[in-house]
This record gives structure tokens, C-alpha cells and sequence, in this order.
């Protein structure tokens, strides 16, 4: 058949800037027309936001939506960031309520197969809706201002793909009281409808607890009575999966939510990586590309990646990176170390793919002619110590007292005499072997000694990925072990043995000079 091109006269996508509005694919109720392509774009007044909803909808059927589809932007159309979803086939998609004040609607069709089409409405200051990101912010109507009496608003937060259980945090809370919160009350429920259990029900001015469902749905409804108000309430939401996590193995990895593929606008996600006391967190940055740089600052204004020394964004900034960079790795400070990633409301990338391991701490010094290492039991609680050797299994470490100690001669557990930087160093490898079952998981450190300086260093050669470590990184910095402050890149020891030497030839000496002035007096 030969394609129908949009008839003269009907109007296909524009901007939509009023209040309240509808709006409905070519030629609806009949058949829309093939090869065609429109974009509504739903502007409304700044800190508004738009509830939009489909009344009918009839797009031909494919599994992906490969042929005929709608796509819902929350923002500005074409921002991969902003999708909210694609939708074909019978089943309509649910009522939209936008993070901010524009949203948009892209529909295609192909030059096969035409259906009925859709229809659709939009308001202005709507409360409640369907909210699908992995983040978002809830308000009460008006709020700042005091919310409407009579109102009621259901908020049905889910459906994210990879979302895991939610986490609802109020910013903000002040409504009307009332033994029971019978009066002005949001009631908040662990699933989907409000014949899930039951979370909670909160009035007055004590901000509700933070609350997590125990599944990737959440149901939140506010209620108004016909008199009496109040300022309402600011939540903020998040998805505990990609968005919001904590480790606490030795090493791990991780990434933006979707990666690689591009990831969601408005996000706040925190990863937190808590290690032993002692230990140190390193984080190697295997890949990265977000929003760039501001044309105007050059500042990291938009999207963002930032790491925390500690558990919180209280701690020191250890840095902060946005654009298409390759980066140095990081070492925490201390045994606690945050990671926040910030996106903006538009132009979302591929996003970052992360590595860390626990640096162990440890002492390790040398003389002329032995190694000696040290490591607190408690920071390998979990370990035999065969399971800490130097070069060779048979080089186990002992437990003397609560240290796991090595001390062992240059002649033996695998070390070798090397040249690097034309001075002569001895070299070894110690292992910390963390595997359990049958999944291998092998740490490496270089041992090394300069027997005329008598001075040592410890670096970590294979750790998260060794293949994507190319240039070895010296994990001793700053290390603070059993109270005593360790050099940043040369661990030095003082040896005892050669003080000794020089005072028994001292002696000797003295011996020597004494028997010949006796000698010489008989």
C-alpha cells in the first residue's frame, strides 16, 4: 500500500505551554498515518512539575518496540538520561509525574501496520503519578507554601529496570497534628497498592524516620482534611541497587547504574567502601566519560564524580572528575572512603566502571642482609598465617604474639638482586592469599630493600585487575601502623647489627693498643 503522509490541517507534536492540556497521534480516533515522527514538548511555569496521563492507546505490537513506539522524556526530548520508558501495543503506559517543569513525547511510526494511536492529557501542579527513576524528589502541593485542604495524592515509586529496594528520606515536614493522624497525615506503604503492608502513617512536625522497602516498589500518600494546613513536606527517593551501596570485602568493584550504557539524569548515588581498622582503601578508575566540563567556570559543574575520606561527604575531598579523563588511582586516608555521583537534569553518558582493594597494613623493614615484615593478626583475622608467605609457600609467616612477623635472609624465599636507577636492590613478592573455596583471590605486594641504605618499600603489584594495572602504585603513603608514622615511600630501619660490629672492633682495638704499651713498659 502506499504510505499516508500527514494530511494538511492536523497537527502533529509543537510546544504544549498552558496549565492543562490534551493531545493525541495524527488522525485519532482513526488510523494514524505511517512514516511519521512527532515531538510534544510540555513546558509549564518554573518549579511546577507535569502529571501526564493516557486515556486510550493502540500502537502496533513489537517486543523491543522496534516498529511503531512512544517514548516519554522527563525533560527535554532525545536526552537518553530523561527516558522514562518506550511504549507499544495495547497496554497503555502508566501516569507520568515529571522530576521538573518540561517533559516530552516523541511518537514513530513505521511504513507497516497502523493502529489507533493514543490520547493524552497533562496538568500542571498535579500531585502524585508513576515515578520510574532510580532517584528522584516528592513534594506536598505548593509546597513551600501551605498545601490545599481536601487534597489527595498517590506517588507509586518502581519499575526501574535493575532497581533494587527503595530508600524514601524526608528533607522537610511540617502538617497538621492530631492524636492518630486522622486529620492531614502521609501514609506510606512497602509495595506497589495500599493492600501492601503497611510502612507507617506520620502528622504533625517530627520528620518521619527514613524508611526502605523491602521490595522495588513503594507506594506514598498524602491526605488533606478541610481545614487547618501546614508547609507539607520534601522527600528525596533512591534505589538501594546500583544507586546505593556498601562494601565491606577486601576488594570489589562497581559502576554507574547501567552501565554502560548511558545513565539516568537527576541521580544522587553514594557507594561506601568500609574496611578494617588499619587498612586503607585503593580505588583504580578502569573507565570513565561523564557530562563535561562548564565552558564557563571549567569547573566539574554538572555531572560529577566525587570520593570522601571517611564515611561521609563531611570527610576531606579527595577529589572530584567529570568529562572523558583517565585517572590515577586514589588511596584513602583512612580505612573508610565515599563515592557520591551527582547527574544534572540533561546529557547523561556511558558513565564509570570502578576497582578497589584494601591496602593491608604493615611494617616492613630490611638490613644488610635480611627482610623483616610485620602485619597486626587482627587485620587478617580471618587467615592461617601459611596463608601470608614470602616468594614460597614454605616462607610462611609466624604468629609471634598479635603480629603476623616474616623475617627471613636475602638467600632465600625467592628473592633476587636487581638494578633499578643504577643502585643495587634485593626484590620479593609477598603473598596474602584471601581464597576462599574455589574462587582464587591472591594479593601481591613487591618487597624491596636498598642493603647500603637499609631502607625498604612495599607496593602493591596485582590486586582488583592486574591487567588493567600497567604501572605498579606504592600503597605505603601516609601509612600509620600501631600508633607509629611510617615514611611515605621508604619504610627505613635502623640495624642494630652492624652498631655492634663497629663497637667490638672499637674494643678490640683499645684491647690491642693496651697489650702493646704493656709490652713495651716490661
Amino acid at each position: 500500500s502506499h504510505p499516508l503522509l500527514c494530511p494538511p490541517g492536523i497537527k502533529c507534536g509543537g510546544v504544549l505551554s498552558a496549565p492543562s492540556g490534551n493531545f493525541s497521534s495524527p488522525n485519532f480516533p482513526g488510523l494514524y498515518p505511517y512514516e511519521t515522527e512527532c515531538t510534544w514538548l510540555i513546558v509549564v511555569a518554573e518549579g511546577s512539575s507535569v502529571l501526564l496521563s493516557f486515556s486510550h492507546f493502540e500502537l502496533e505490537y513489537h517486543d523491543t518496540c522496534a516498529y511503531d513506539y512512544l517514548q516519554v522524556y522527563n525533560g527535554a526530548a532525545r536526552d537518553r538520561g530523561n527516558l522514562l520508558g518506550t511504549f507499544c501495543g495495547h497496554s497503555p503506559p502508566p501516569p507520568f509525574s515529571s522530576a521538573w517543569h518540561v517533559m516530552a513525547v516523541v511518537f514513530r511510526s513505521d511504513r507497516h501496520v497502523a493502529k489507533h494511536g493514543f490520547a493524552a492529557a497533562y496538568r500542571k501542579d498535579a500531585c502524585g503519578g508513576q515515578l520510574t527513576g532510580l532517584s528522584g524528589e516528592i513534594t506536598s502541593p505548593r509546597y513551600p507554601e501551605s498545601y490545599p485542604n481536601d487534597a489527595e495524592c498517590h506517588w507509586s515509586i518502581g519499575g526501574a529496570s535493575g532497581g533494587g529496594p527503595l530508600t524514601l528520606v524526608f528533607a522537610d515536614f511540617q502538617m497538621e497534628g492530631g492524636q492518630g493522624c486522622g486529620f492531614d497525615y502521609v501514609a506510606l506503604f512497602d509495595g506497589p497498592t495500599v493492600s501492601a503492608p503497611h510502612l507507617g502513617r506520620y502528622c504533625g512536625s517530627a520528620r518521619p524516620p527514613r524508611t526502605i522497602s523491602s521490595t522495588p516498589h513503594l507506594l506514598i500518600i498524602f491526605k488533606s482534611d478541610f481545614n487547618i494546613g501546614g508547609r507539607g513536606f520534601k522527600a528525596h527517593f533512591y534505589s538501594a541497587g546500583e544507586c546505593q551501596e556498601v562494601f565491606t570485602t577486601i576488594k570489589g568493584n562497581f559502576s554507574s547504574p547501567q552501565y554502560p550504557n548511558f545513565y539516568p539524569n537527576n541521580l544522587k548515588c553514594q557507594w561506601s567502601i568500609q574496611l578494617p581498622p588499619g587498612y586503607r582503601v585503593k580505588v583504580f578508575f578502569l573507565d570513565m566519560e561523564l557530562e563535561g566540563r562548564s565552558s564557563l567556570t571549567g569547573g566539574c559543574d554538572y555531572d560529577h564524580l566525587s570520593a570522601f575520606d571517611g564515611g561521609t561527604e563531611n570527610g576531606s575531598l579527595l577529589g572530584q572528575w567529570c568529562g572523558r579523563e583517565s585517572l590515577a588511582p586514589i588511596t584513602s586516608r583512612s580505612n573508610q572512603l565515599l563515592l557520591v555521583l551527582h547527574t544534572d537534569r540533561n546529557t547523561a553518558k556511558r558513565g564509570f566502571s570502578i576497582s578497589y582493594v584494601g591496602v593491608v597494613p604493615m611494617n616492613v623493614s630490611c638490613t644488610r642482609t635480611e627482610f623483616h615484615i610485620q602485619i597486626p593478626v587482627q587485620s587478617l583475622a580471618q587467615l592461617e598465617r601459611n596463608s601470608i608467605y614470602l616468594g614460597t609457600p614454605s616462607c610462611a609467616a609466624q604468629v609471634v604474639g598479635r603480629s603476623f612477623k616474616i623475617h627471613t635472609r636475602f638467600d632465600t624465599c625467592g628473592t633476587e638482586s636487581q638494578r633499578r636507577n643504577n643502585t643495587s636492590v634485593i626484590v620479593s613478592t609477598l603473598y596474602i592469599d584471601f581464597s576462599v573455596g574455589g574462587q582464587e583471590d591472591i594479593h601481591q605486594y613487591e618487597v624491596q630493600c636498598e642493603p647500603k641504605r637499609k631502607e625498604a618499600s612495599v607496593t602493591l603489584i596485582a590486586g582488583p585487575d592486574p591487567s588493567r594495572l600497567s604501572q605498579a602504585e606504592n600503597l605505603v603513603d601516609a601509612q600509620q601502623w600501631e600508633g607509629e608514622a611510617i615514611d611515605a615511600h621508604e619504610i627505613k630501619s635502623q640495624d642494630t647489627s652492624d652498631i655492634v660490629f663497629i663497637s667490638i672492633c672499637i674494643l678490640a682495638g683499645l684491647l690491642m693498643v693496651i697489650a702493646v704499651v704493656g709490652l713495651v713498659l716490661l
